[in-house]
């Protein structure tokens, strides 16, 4: 498969940014778009060029750090999902990408695809912990807690923090992340000691 990609590339905040293309050739279709970029960057090595800069951890759609913006999408066309688990199938051969990186305030562009995510990590500093020691993992039934509990909290705990709902509103609110960090504990009998007074600091 081939595309023709249209990467955001900006040294820094301070500097003027612009889509750049590229191509991507001989792409096979079971090709993660993160290992696609890899591949495209490999080449801009080797002609003596800077690669394009984008985050990523895990890779398994379990950290968030792969925050991009594709085709104007927050992750990609697969929702839900994180653009580390979007593959090259899903697009036409042929086609033309558009990559950016997430266009919202809380998140300050560092470079090309890069952004400061620490808004979202001050949220849960505020907040979404609990102060009491747990210790480690308890045996499964030593608490009781109620099944609709456990699976409310756990929807909320399925939030991997990546912001793509902040990169996706019009606003830039983080309120979907917020919300998700403060009421998966409030579920939890470990969480209840604080539950009044998280959402106040």
């Amino acid at each position: 498969m081939n595309f023709r990609l249209k990467v955001w590339r900006q040294k820094n905040p301070k500097t003027k940014g612009k889509l750049v293309q590229y191509e991507a050739t001989n792409v096979s279709p079971n090709t993660s778009f993160l290992e696609m970029l890899d591949v495209v960057n490999e080449g801009l090595v080797a002609k003596g060029e800077e690669p394009i800069a984008f985050d990523s951890d895990c890779r398994e759609g379990i950290c968030g750090t792969c925050s991009l913006t594709i085709n104007g999408e927050a992750h990609g066309p697969d929702h839900p999902g994180a653009a580390c688990e979007v593959y090259m199938r899903r697009f036409k051969d042929g086609a033309t990408i558009v990559v950016e990186p997430f266009r919202a305030k809380p998140f300050p562009l560092i470079k090309d695809l890069v952004v400061d995510r620490s808004a979202l990590d001050r949220i849960v500093q505020a907040g979404g912990f609990v102060a009491a020691r747990a210790g480690s993992a308890p045996e499964a039934n030593s608490i009781p807690i109620p099944k609709h509990h456990a699976d409310r909290a756990m929807e909320a705990a399925a939030c991997i923090g990546c912001g793509a709902c902040a990169a996706a509103c019009p606003n830039a609110s983080a309120m979907l992340f917020t919300a998700a960090k403060v009421s998966h504990l409030a579920f939890l009998p470990q969480g209840q000691p604080e539950r009044t007074s998280r959402v106040l600091k």
